[in-house]
């Protein structure tokens, strides 16, 4: 053996070898990764072939192989990690040959890229990255994040260390509203560095919390690393369960697991929500305590210019902003538990409930009962044999039998009998008027108040028109023009609370791209779409929302624009009421209504998006938006075509066969999570995360997404991994983003030692969600992730 080690260790360390080069280089990284592929396959092919390149391989054969397969342990537990003693016998790497390899390549690439980059099912899902990225460059592009510095300054700068706080929330901010690293470290490097600056902060602390907070990105919602690792993790958590529940004598993995082994970009993104909101919270912290202790380093800064806010005393704050909205709440909530407020939908299952089966299948083999009662406790599977013993005492059918005409009526009468007065839907769009009438009073108190009170009354009209006229029985029409009256007189008042909070620059400036953010993100955290329509919604609204800042520069109308958002919200209310479907028989007079007015809808919101487009390209605006969108995720997809070539280089000669048997022959798979995160953290700091993701977590997947633990912790915690290693020095890549705009007097030590707190917290982070996973899991699981 070549210098004493092994034949596929020698080429998976050609192949790092050839990737590291290949990187520094300097050439492109997307086609670096795929020349490294076919230069290293050659280096290996010409080794193999002069006879230097041997592999130790178990011989199967042997007396001692055959005694452990007789003793029940699976053949493809045996590795030469688990199993050192047994015989070896010496074969080549490539054992049919490169020729071979290389032909059996060609094909698998022909499928990887038809799986994976063509037509694959995870296309659609990767449509989402172009689409993020385009709302993430134009929301840039609009200057948003430039209104959101000067105002979150001005509002937090009288604190101590408020300009630091004021990055962190920014951060957040565009790392909801565009997930994009990079463009987020350079604009606030260049717009909020000098401020910091200029008025007394230190250097480290200046540098440290921009770097810090420009990376939130990575992790809170939507994350374009999410999209990306979800691509895959769905993938090698479904296929790594299906090989566990093989390896432990089970059917299939829903026979192990009791449950579907499913994983989507849309839980991924409901469990990022609050490890993202942890991190951002640190962070605040300890600007906000490096300030206490070390007042001249951080001091309080008054800037000019105000927020645009009336004087509000403290009664009418606490009035307003706290108690008012509390009361609003509390009674919702009240109402909710009283049974009063709640679903009104009629909808009853047309199948009996007694032929449902267990919660686990029982009828396996011992190896696989065992496996499971390993798995999920003796009580559970005690439990599910009761249930299975009862289904077979009532008559032994696992099927459920349809209910018949008369037995659906009659669980919808029963169910007519149970139901609350009031609607949940129609209240939460009442509630949300009332708060953002409360919050219009709040901001301007010397206004007159009758608009708000006759939007008030409409909101109280809306309470009693629907607990005395409108049933589960009534058809969305009547229920329409029942509630015509209290919401024309809601949005009477909507109107005026919209002047008010409009003369307020801090409302102005963060509600509307808060709005579309909240349209993104609640669309698939509450499971409406899944991330690629919302992605499509957050692109389209970022056009809308650059044209209109545009021509209000301009000092031009821009009222196309906003009833062409109205456009979309009334599609979105008539899709949700009504069924629009033109194709079915017996339409009704009111869906024909609604069908129209959703079509005049869209073609209204069609043409403002249009319209958008035209502004944002005669001001120079949409030319540099598309070619940086299409250059980002021509990146992407290029990457990801190297990557899989280097993978399949990897699998030619067993080397990905051969890391997962090493990282299996550790017993505690904690210990292997372990071990992958350690590596990922190390390989962050010459890798970027598309390589990482695309390169490394596909090998090392099907091991720890192979196990008992959970597939969204593991994800959530490899991102939060990789936004640490670009954080840390030297090779942090958000440093290099920072450098490369910061002023001459910033140094490379100035960042690199503001840096450190940051990664420690990261770090502290990572501990509390390892000791902690519901921080992880609990918002899935409240939504029924």
């Amino acid at each position: 053996m070549l210098f004493g080690l092994d034949g596929i260790e020698i080429g998976l360390i050609i192949v790092f070898l050839t990737l590291f080069a290949g990187i520094m280089t300097g050439f492109p990284v997307a086609f670096a990764i795929g020349g490294s592929a076919v230069i290293s396959f050659a280096i290996i092919a010409a080794l193999d072939s002069a006879g230097l390149l041997i592999h130790q391989a178990i011989d199967p054969s042997s007396a001692d192989y055959a005694a452990l397969v007789a003793e029940g342990v699976a053949r493809e537990a045996i590795s030469v990690f688990r199993y050192p003693e047994l015989p070896r016998i010496e074969q080549p790497l490539f054992v049919g040959g490169w020729e071979q390899a290389m032909n059996r390549n060609i094909s698998f690439i022909v499928n990887r890229m038809n799986e994976r980059v063509i037509a694959g099912q995870s296309i659609e899902t990767l449509l989402a990255v172009l689409m993020f990225v385009m709302m993430g460059i134009t929301l840039e592009r609009s200057k948003i994040a430039n209104d959101l510095l000067t105002t979150m300054a001005r509002v937090f700068g009288p604190l101590p260390g408020g300009l630091a706080v004021s990055i962190v929330v920014v951060g957040a901010f565009l790392a909801a509203s565009t997930g994009i690293v990079g463009a987020t470290v350079v604009t606030m490097g260049l717009l909020a560095l000098p401020t910091m600056l200029r008025n007394g902060y230190s250097p480290e602390l200046a540098t440290g919390v921009i770097a810090a907070s420009g990376t939130l990105g990575q992790i809170i919602p939507p994350s374009i690393v999410i999209v990306l690792l979800g691509t895959l993790a769905g993938d090698l958590y479904s296929t790594a369960q299906e090989a566990r529940a093989q390896l432990v004598g089970c059917r299939d993995a829903l026979t192990l697991l009791g449950e579907p082994a499913v994983v989507s970009v849309g839980t991924l993104f409901q469990a990022a929500l609050l490890p993202g909101i942890m991190l951002a919270v640190l962070y605040g912290v300890y600007a906000f305590g490096f300030a206490l202790l070390n007042p001249s380093k951080a001091p309080p800064v008054e800037l000019g210019g105000g927020t645009g806010a009336e004087a509000v005393t403290r009664n009418e704050a606490f009035t307003w902003f706290l108690a008012a909205p509390v009361v609003i709440l509390a009674g919702l909530l009240f109402a909710s538990n009283l049974g009063v407020l709640g679903s009104q939908s009629l909808v009853v299952s047309t199948v009996t409930q007694d032929g449902q089966a267990a919660e686990l299948r029982t009828n396996v083999s011992p190896q696989c009962q065992e496996a499971m009662i390993d798995l999920h406790g003796q009580e559970k599977w005690d439990r599910a044999v009761e249930q299975r013993a009862a289904i077979e005492a009532s008559g032994g059918s696992m099927e459920a039998r349809n209910l018949t005409p008369e037995e659906i009526e009659a669980a919808r009468a029963a169910k007519l009998l149970s139901i609350a007065p009031l609607g949940s839907g129609i209240a939460t769009v009442f509630v949300l008027f009332a708060l953002m009438f409360t919050t219009a009073r709040g901001v301007s108190p010397s206004s007159d108040p009758r608009p708000l009170l006759v939007g008030a009354a409409g909101i109280a009209l809306a309470f009693v028109v629907d607990a005395a006229f409108i049933t589960p029985l009534s058809s969305p029409g009547a229920t329409f023009a029942w509630l015509a009256v209290p919401f024309a007189m809601t949005l009477y008042g909507a109107r005026h609370a919209a002047v008010a909070l409009g003369r307020n620059e801090l409302v102005r400036v963060v509600f509307p791209p808060l709005v579309l953010i909240v349209a993104v993100l609640g669309s698939i955290l509450g499971g409406v779409t899944n991330p690629t329509p919302a992605a499509a919604l957050g692109a389209g609204g970022a056009i809308m929302l650059a044209a209109y800042r545009k021509l209000k520069d301009d000092q031009r109308a821009s009222k196309l624009i906003i009833w062409a958002s109205f456009g979309i919200v009334i599609m979105i209310i008539l899709g949700v009421n009504f069924d629009l479907r033109t194709e079915r028989t017996g339409i009704t007079f009111a869906d024909w209504i609604a069908i129209i007015v959703a079509n005049l809808a869209y073609h209204a919101a069609m043409f403002g998006i249009l319209y958008s487009c035209w502004v944002l390209l005669r001001t120079g605006v949409l030319a540099p938006v598309v070619r940086e969108t299409a250059k980002v995720t021509s990146m992407v997809f290029t990457i990801l075509i190297g990557s899989q070539l280097l993978n399949l280089v990897v699998i030619s000669f067993g080397g990905e066969h051969y890391i997962q048997e090493f990282l299996r022959s550790f017993d505690n798979e904690l210990v292997v999570f372990l071990l992958v995160m350690l590596v990922l953290f190390i390989l962050g700091f010459v890798l970027d995360f598309l390589e990482i993701i695309y390169i490394v977590v596909p090998i090392v997947g099907p091991v720890i997404y192979g196990g008992t633990l959970d597939p969204k912790w593991v994800t959530i915690m490899i991102a939060v991994n990789l936004q640490t290693s670009f954080l840390t020095p030297p090779f942090g890549f958000a440093l290099f983003y920072l450098r490369g705009v910061a002023p001459a007097g910033i140094t490379t030590g100035h960042i690199y030692r503001g840096i450190v707190p940051f990664v420690l917290i990261q770090i502290v982070g990572l501990g509390i969600l390892w000791l902690f996973p519901d921080i992880v899991t609990i918002v899935p699981n409240l939504l029924g992730g």
